[in-house]
């Protein structure tokens, strides 16, 4: 409920009516703005570009080139952050299989956390 709340600060849901007991009762179209809104979050996209992608929809026979820009530049950042886990992945499992157990003072992975370390 909170988030909703928060969309609702945010201008993505208008502030639904209240039922005579004070609940708030969102209409149809509320719940689809509603669904629309998490799609977009669980697609990773920021509340700003779902909310660029929501008003897009108010014109429906514009060409879609706009909303195009908006999920390319967003695939683009996907495939970044894809590249640094990656990488961070990578470097990772080199310090674990550079591992050979013994002692804390010998632990390369304590060795690349500290100040000074090459990993850095």
């Amino acid at each position: 409920m909170e988030t909703i709340r928060w969309y609702e600060k945010a201008g993505l849901l208008e502030e639904p009516d209240r039922s005579a007991s004070n609940y708030r009762e969102y209409d149809k179209a509320s719940l689809n703005r509603l669904t629309f809104i998490k799609r977009g979050r669980d697609l990773g996209f920021s509340l700003d570009q779902v909310s660029q992608l929501m008003n897009l929809t108010r014109n429906p026979g514009e060409n879609c080139a706009t909303v195009d820009a908006i999920a390319v530049q967003h695939l683009a950042a996907i495939d970044r952050k894809i590249a640094d886990l990656t990488a961070l992945r990578r470097e990772l499992t080199d310090l674990v299989e550079s591992c050979a157990g013994g002692s804390i003072g010998d632990c390369d992975i304590l060795r690349a956390l500290s100040p000074g370390s090459d990993h850095e």
